[in-house]
């Protein structure tokens, strides 16, 4: 039985990776392709990618999108961070229930309700819709993830060493921030390049609350992918996947050796 158990486990796994990398791995492949067919191989080649960078539309969707992903992930997580300290240290408050109804609706409200929500509000208020609302739109819907991970953290975090402090005579701001924020900033780092590779992958909400020159990339993508998909296209997204991959590992990284500082400097405070 464990045999069967295991070999169907195995299957399953395999099955289901198959099923979700191996068109990333098949668009990675045909970005090299030298024909402009994407489904006929005719040699390795580079120059879709030298197409890419002579592109400007392309370029300028790329750099309008790392700027919106940036802004929006750092104000996102500062938001996220005080509305998951406020939802665990606070208590039972008046209001809590709204509060963490607002702050946790985006995760179930769908995209399209949300970007149409969010252009009749700019409409409303006669904002003219472009860089900053396309940026307050992400910040709407990345910072409820950012509260959900920082939240986790915060559950589990360890009183009495901010106790500790706070009787050794350390004022409350500063028990915050040489105490409590090191220790929660692993979970703070994830809430951001969560918020950052969301708003990197925003197609929905962004289509909604765009205007003139706020063009994103995927945007852009799917505009040109309705005319016909390229290598071009392909190497856009190869680029994409490198960098989003690379911003992953590195997270990683830093979240490891930040654990590592955090474990070690238990194991001391315990030894004195």
């Amino acid at each position: 039985m464990n045999a069967r158990l295991s070999t169907f486990n195995v299957t399953s796994l395999v099955l289901g990776f198959t099923f979700l990398y191996l068109p990333i791995v098949l668009l990675v492949i045909y970005s090299f392709n030298e024909s402009r067919l994407v489904t006929v191989w005719a040699g390795f080649s580079t120059k879709w990618y030298g197409e890419m960078l002579r592109n400007q539309q392309l370029l300028d969707a790329a750099w309008v999108t790392l700027r919106v992903a940036f802004v929006s992930a750092t104000i996102a997580t500062v938001l996220g961070t005080l509305a998951a300290l406020t939802l665990v240290r606070r208590g039972r408050f008046r209001g809590r229930t709204l509060f963490s109804g607002m702050v946790y609706a985006p995760l179930v409200m769908p995209e399209v309700i949300t970007g149409l929500s969010l252009l009749l509000m700019f409409v409303a208020v006669n904002f003219d819709r472009g860089f900053w609302t396309v940026t307050i739109a992400h910040i709407t819907f990345s910072m409820c993830f950012v509260a959900v991970v920082v939240q986790s953290r915060l559950v589990t975090f360890d009183m009495s060493m901010e106790e500790a402090a706070l009787d050794l005579g350390c004022p409350p701001a500063q028990t915050f921030l040489l105490i409590t924020l090191p220790i929660i900033m692993p979970s703070i780092i994830a809430g951001w390049m969560l918020s950052f590779t969301l708003s990197l992958d925003d197609l929905v909400i962004a289509s909604f609350t765009t205007g003139p020159g706020a063009t994103t990339l995927p945007m852009r993508i799917y505009s040109q992918v309705r005319l016909g998909v390229t290598p071009e296209i392909n190497a856009v997204c190869t680029v994409l996947i490198g960098f989003v991959t690379l911003g992953v590992i590195t997270a990683t990284l830093i979240t490891k050796r930040q654990e590592l500082e955090r474990q070690r400097a238990e194991a001391a405070a315990a030894r004195g």
